[in-house]
C-alpha cells in the first residue's frame, strides 16, 4: 500500500486517467448518478492517491480555504469496491487532515453523503445544518 499527494500539475495523463475512472466507476456507475463529475476544480487541488500493488484502489481530492468552500474542505473520497473494508478510507481521511493541518488549514468542511456521517464523525467530524440533495443523494455537511 502506498499514499502520494500531488498537485494537479505534477499528475501524469495515466494518473489523470486513473482517478477519473476510479470516480466514475464509483459515483457514476456504481451508485447511478448522472452528474458533471469534472467539475473545473482539479486544477486546483492536491489529489491523495492510494495505491495497492500499483492499482489507484483509494482517492481524493484536498482544497484549501476559499476554494471549493470558504472553510478549507477534501472531497471526491473513494475506495475502489474490492478494497472496501480494508480501513483505506480511513487512511485516505487522516492523510487529506494531515495535508490541510500542514497548511494551518481550520476549520474543515465536507458534504457527506449521509450514509457516511458515522465514518465522518468518528475523525472528529460533527454534522451541521439540514440534509440535503446533491445529484440525487443526500448528504450532510460536517465540519471539523
Amino acid at each position: 500500500m502506498k499514499l502520494e499527494v500531488k498537485p494537479w500539475n505534477k499528475l501524469s495523463n495515466k494518473e489523470i486517467n486513473d482517478i477519473f475512472s476510479l470516480r466514475s466507476e464509483v459515483f457514476i456507475v456504481e451508485q447511478n448518478c448522472a452528474y458533471q463529475d469534472v467539475d473545473g476544480k482539479d486544477e486546483l487541488a492536491e489529489h491523495v492517491m492510494l495505491y495497492v500493488e500499483d492499482e489507484l484502489v483509494g482517492y481524493t481530492r484536498v482544497f484549501v480555504e476559499n476554494t471549493y468552500f470558504k472553510e478549507a474542505s477534501f472531497g471526491r473520497a473513494v475506495v475502489k469496491k474490492k478494497h472496501r473494508g480494508e480501513g483505506y478510507g480511513h487512511l485516505l481521511v487522516d492523510k487529506s487532515l494531515e495535508e490541510l493541518k500542514a497548511k494551518k488549514q481550520s476549520p474543515i468542511k465536507i458534504s457527506a453523503q449521509s450514509y457516511l456521517k458515522d465514518f465522518y464523525a468518528s475523525h472528529g467530524f460533527v454534522a451541521k445544518g439540514e440534509e440535503y440533495m446533491e445529484d440525487g443523494i443526500p448528504h450532510t455537511a460536517m465540519y471539523l
